[in-house]
């Protein structure tokens, strides 16, 4: 299904308008086109991951064979990251074999990985079993190691400066191919395959290809495969994972309802509805007030600061106004701001603002009491950073 609104006319006279802000008045423009339902396609073969605990001891008592089975496939998946059934040696051969094929397919074949920064930045153009291409990218720092995680191959949401959005919709990812991008994260910090040494994925973001909340079911069913405790799940702790948005509010109120403790990011890019309709084509359906109004509800319910994502492109969001009107949108609340020099995307005619625009941005936000920091370009060279990744798989 595909939706688009009509843009509220704008009530600012010129007159009234900030110094700087573009005069009221001008032609409506018609709103990019949005697509909240996946296409139909075939679903991907059932796995482990896309179960709950019992769900998986119901599978192996059909199969004749006692629930804690289960149990030992769970934790060599989870907690002990085994990809190798040969490995599965408390498992008798026959019976590894049919687990194996039952509840741990081939999900994901990795057809390209770039590293840079030394080879602590890893992007893994991954194929489904359908042939359809999406990516994850592996972040390590000197505190952590951060996976990014794709929900969607493609996205609906049309933003006009991302190489996601402007690819379209492909389909939904299912809860066990999210959770699998995390375990192969998990399984080549653990044997020392990224830069530094053996260690583990400590953060997760769903900040990858597609829009979260529109593929909700799946995505809340791998945040809870990703934190529930081995052999359950992964156990990386709910605080640790970031859930990104570009505003459906009804599922951010949705969400606040789960009573769980994962921080929301929003990604606003404009503070004014005028050039946030252009910038985030979803704000023709929930306004720039209604998203902020739902943000703040979740963090009272959940206690978690939000993160405002803000792409600071040159000349069309980065003005000193804009920064103050964002500064009194935000001050006094639970938040922080993620300002993102614009990573470049074939084809766009935009560009990251002049640094000493960046500056003056944030000194703004700071006089306002408002937390900011300029997040770093990790994966920049190998397009995978923030709004590049279009899982191309040659140069």
């Amino acid at each position: 299904m595909s939706a688009t609104t009509e843009p509220a006319a704008s009530t600012e006279s010129a007159a009234s308008a900030p110094e700087g802000a573009p005069a009221a008045g001008s032609p409506a423009k018609t709103p990019a086109k949005l697509v909240f339902a996946a296409p139909r396609r075939a679903k991907p073969p059932r796995h482990l991951a896309d179960l709950t605990t019992d769900e998986r001891r119901a599978v192996v008592a059909e199969l004749g064979e006692k629930p804690f089975r289960a149990d030992q496939l769970s934790r060599h998946y989870f907690a002990r990251l085994v990809d190798d059934p040969a490995q599965m040696t408390d498992l008798p051969a026959p019976l590894r074999e049919r687990l194996v094929g039952e509840l741990l397919p081939d999900l994901l074949t990795p057809v390209r990985e770039l590293a840079c920064d030394g080879g602590k930045t890893l992007k893994t153009v991954w194929k489904a079993f359908d042939g359809v291409l999406f990516e994850s990218v592996l972040m390590r720092y000197p505190d952590r190691a951060t996976m990014c995680v794709s929900s969607q191959a493609g996205c609906g949401m049309n933003c006009p400066f991302c190489a996601t959005g402007q690819a379209g919709l492909t389909r939904n990812l299912s809860t066990a191919e999210i959770v699998e991008q995390v375990a192969a994260g998990a399984r080549a910090m653990a044997r020392g395959r990224v830069a530094g040494g053996p260690g583990r994925v400590s953060n997760i973001v769903f900040m990858g290809m597609g829009e979260p909340l529109a593929n909700y079911k799946a995505v809340l069913g791998a945040v809870r495969r990703i934190t529930d405790p081995a052999p359950a799940g992964l156990g990386i702790s709910q605080r640790s994972v970031t859930v990104s948005t570009v505003g459906l509010v009804p599922a951010i109120e949705k969400l606040a309802a789960e009573d769980m403790s994962v921080r929301l990011a929003l990604s606003l890019h404009a503070p004014d509805d005028e050039l946030r309709d252009e910038l985030v084509p979803i704000n023709n359906r929930w306004k720039v007030e209604e998203v902020l109004d739902a943000a703040w509800a979740y963090a009272d319910r959940s206690g978690r600061r939000v993160s405002i994502e803000y792409a600071l492109i040159k000349d069309i969001n980065d003005q000193g106004w804009r920064a103050d009107l964002l500064g009194r949108l935000l001050r006094g609340r639970l938040v922080h701001v993620n300002l993102i020099p614009l990573n470049p995307t074939p084809g766009s005619k935009w560009t990251a603002s002049r640094p000493e625009d960046e500056r003056e941005f944030v000194r703004r936000l700071e006089a306002h009491g408002v937390p900011v920091t300029v997040r770093d370009t990790r994966g920049r060279e190998i397009d995978g950073a923030c709004g590049q990744l279009a899982a191309a798989t040659k140069d």
